[in-house]
């Protein structure tokens, strides 16, 4: 019994270091603060801040694009390790 618990703890062990060593290391996180928007405009995507865009000459229109983190469309969050844009389906 003892041996079964055991060897199914590596076997989880060795998925969950797959799973995180599958996300490229421009979407892996710890926490949401480590992510941003991946566009600078109308963001449908998400990278950690190291990985951000510099939208220092970037010139965005004010409309709220449907499907994209626009207008409060959506939220960024570290899900499983990989930060993700959440998108509200109901408004886009």
């Amino acid at each position: 019994m003892k041996q079964k618990l055991m060897m199914i703890l590596w076997i989880v062990m060795i998925i969950s270091v797959f799973l995180i060593s599958c996300t490229p290391n421009a979407e892996q996180c710890s926490v949401d603060s480590d992510c941003v928007p991946a566009q600078c405009c109308h963001p449908f995507s998400a990278v950690n801040k190291e990985y951000a865009p510099d939208c220092s000459e970037a010139f965005c229109t004010a409309v709220c694009e449907p499907g994209t983190l626009d207008c409060g469309q959506g939220e960024i969050k570290c899900l499983s390790n990989r930060c993700t844009a959440v998108i509200n389906s109901q408004l886009s």
